[in-house]
């Protein structure tokens, strides 16, 4: 029999995978999109507009060119402008705490909330979030927290033209709309990174885009 090659974390994703799969299964409020290439959910209205509007006013005082690893601003890659929430507001503790309950997760596998604004023209192109095990950066990643399992990404407000999120695998884009949250595992069931997740947060053409995003590990993060 051929040896099996491990894939770093692989037992904490299929394990959080389960969990969280079942979890949102059993909730009336979560809408799961319909394709069989990844384990994509939406929740209406998971923000209320006055959280929404508070939360933009809150990525305007931190945000800042957002950084990708080792991929600089100039590269036009990600060219969106962000920064961690402070974790220890209570307003923010208790946004990451719905989030967490949601999904049915430890907290201490959650990241900081990051806020990003996109400003007309901004975009990020097609990218995974889960680390890519054979880079530099892993190194570092897998002292925090591991691999990243799911990702949960409301949106803040509607924009006027663009801005939209192109599963590009999938082939769906999917419009900004204040309040919404959505929810993709990054993993597939068996815990292999799922190729088709691969997304871009399209040119914002018109108006702004504000979103919030949380990914979880596989482990406490650090």
């Amino acid at each position: 029999m051929a040896k099996i090659e491990m894939i770093p974390d692989q037992d904490g994703l299929i394990r959080i995978g389960e969990s969280v799969r079942k979890r949102l299964a059993g909730d009336p409020g979560v809408y799961k999109v319909d394709t069989d290439k990844a384990e994509l959910f939406a929740v209406g209205e998971f923000l209320s507009g006055a959280e929404c509007e508070r939360l933009c006013l809150m990525i305007d005082e931190v945000a800042r060119p957002s950084a990708l690893h080792e991929i600089g601003y100039e590269s036009g890659f990600r060219t969106s402008y962000s920064g961690d929430l402070d974790p220890e507001d209570s307003f923010v503790m208790g946004i990451s705490r719905r989030i967490d309950d949601l999904l049915g997760v430890n907290p201490i596998i959650g990241e900081a909330i990051q806020g990003q604004r996109y400003l007309p023209g901004q975009q990020f192109k097609p990218h995974n979030d889960w680390f890519y095990t054979t880079e530099k950066y892993w190194e570092l990643e897998r002292k925090r927290g591991g691999q990243r399992s799911w990702t949960a990404m409301a949106y803040l407000n509607d924009v006027e033209e663009g801005g939209g999120t192109h599963f590009t695998e999938i082939g769906i884009n999917i419009e900004p709309k204040a309040g919404v949250l959505l929810v993709w595992n990054n993993a597939k069931p068996d815990g292999s990174p799922n190729l088709e997740t691969m997304h871009a947060g399209t040119p914002v053409i018109k108006g702004s885009k504000y979103v919030i995003t949380k990914w979880y590990r596989t482990r406490k993060w650090r």
